[in-house]
């Protein structure tokens, strides 16, 4: 029993570390949003990596439900948070440059 529900947790993790991929969707279809919907779209992206990446640390504690699925789920939760935490990084240190 508490092995379905780690899977369905891990799967979710996946699919939700996997989310933010959607933005390419419309720079691949040449579709130009407006501003608000940007905004809300980058909100999105990183509330999905949040809590892609807190959901498969959950996953890959557990020694029992540690498989290549949660695993891969946490490097790509991981890459996303490090890429995030990256371009916040650089915005700071331009704005204190100037």
């Amino acid at each position: 029993m508490e092995n379905k529900k780690y899977k369905k947790l891990s799967i979710a993790a996946v699919l939700i570390s996997v989310l933010p991929l959607a933005t390419f969707i419309p720079s691949l279809l040449s579709i130009t949003l407006c501003d608000e919907v940007r905004s809300v779209w980058a909100g999105v992206n990183i509330l999905s990596v949040l809590i892609g990446f807190v959901l498969s640390v959950i996953c890959v504690k557990n020694h029992d439900s540690r498989n290549a699925v949660n695993i891969i789920g946490t490097v790509i939760s991981s890459l996303w948070l490090l890429l995030i935490c990256g371009i916040l990084a650089l915005a700071v240190f331009l704005n204190f440059i100037q």
